[in-house]
């Protein structure tokens, strides 16, 4: 029987409830993506759009009159080239760091001959609830030097306990076979984990890679907690978070708005900081996305 035969024989099979689910579920989808993506959209096309013609409102997905003046309003802005550089150097090593050591402390946790596996989960699991507050956290930090410094970007998230978890997890459904036939030929638990178990745990790598990445990315709180007074370690959410803090006190103020003659405005400088903040992450996103597909082991090994 040739492929269309068997497709065609599956088609005539559908029954009339299969036929009204696909119906539902094909509609769902694309309402979802509308309501999903209009936003974004919405949002792409005020920033193109003319700073005083936006506030009249109506537009949707078109710009009603192109104009980039906001962009190079907000690519001009004080210190955002030094807040893009800080965002990109801890988004890359505070993603890098964390994912090494989330991933070794899950192999470690996840081999079923390490006493203290149970003891040490709980203890990690406890801290996803407990913390000391902000206040003795401060204190902490300022006591090991780490305020006022790139690193307090990038220490105190180096272990999570979630992701950390979540790999464990992943590690655990890797069948036996690949570390026992890897010791057999004389392997090591580091020749294990690097050229065994890494290789295969690539789409949760992948996952929780993009988890870290877009927490780095979009951070500012700490900045305005710990470095707020250091120009040189700003980052570019920051300098966003003070670009919408500045605009929209200039758009509560009528009388700023009545002598106001330039096409910049609050509404169009905020859609286009939204943009250029938004735009690295949406265009990581799919080359990652193809490894958010598990099950790279079925068929590697037959018990």
């Amino acid at each position: 029987m040739s492929k269309s035969e068997v497709i065609t024989k599956k088609k005539k099979k559908l029954s009339g409830a299969d036929i009204a689910f696909y119906t539902f579920n094909t509609i769902f989808m694309a309402v979802f993506v509308i309501v999903t993506l209009y936003p974004v959209l919405n949002t792409l096309a005020i920033s193109f759009n003319d700073g005083l013609d936006a506030l009249r409102g109506g537009i949707y997905l078109i710009p009603r009159k192109f104009s980039i003046k906001s962009y190079v309003t907000v690519l001009k802005k004080d210190d955002l080239l030094v807040g893009a550089y800080i965002s990109v150097a801890r988004t890359i090593v505070g993603t890098l760091l964390s994912l090494v050591t989330c991933a070794i402390l899950a192999f470690i946790v996840s081999r079923k001959n390490f006493l203290f596996a149970r003891h040490l989960s709980l203890f990690w699991v406890i801290t996803m609830y407990v913390n000391g507050g902000m206040i003795p956290i401060f204190l902490l930090y300022k006591g090991l030097h780490l305020t006022n410094t790139f690193w307090v970007y990038v220490i105190p998230g180096m272990v999570s306990a979630f992701n950390m978890l979540v790999i464990r997890t992943y590690m655990n459904g890797i069948p036996d076979s690949f570390e026992e036939s890897a010791q057999l030929d004389g392997a090591g638990y580091t020749t294990i984990f690097l050229k065994i178990i890494s290789p295969l745990c690539k789409p949760v790598y992948a996952t929780i890679a993009l988890f870290v990445a877009v927490y780095q990315w979009n951070s500012w709180f700490d900045v305005m907690l710990y470095n707020r007074m250091s120009n040189k370690l700003t980052t570019l959410q920051y300098e966003l978070m003070k670009l919408l803090a500045s605009v929209t006190s200039q758009s509560t103020s009528a009388q700023s708005m009545k002598n106001s003659t330039s096409s910049i405005t609050p509404v169009s400088m905020r859609a286009a900081a939204t943009i250029v903040t938004m735009l690295p992450i949406v265009c990581i996103y799919p080359f990652l996305q193809q490894y958010f597909v598990s099950g790279l082991t079925l068929g590697g090994v037959k018990e």
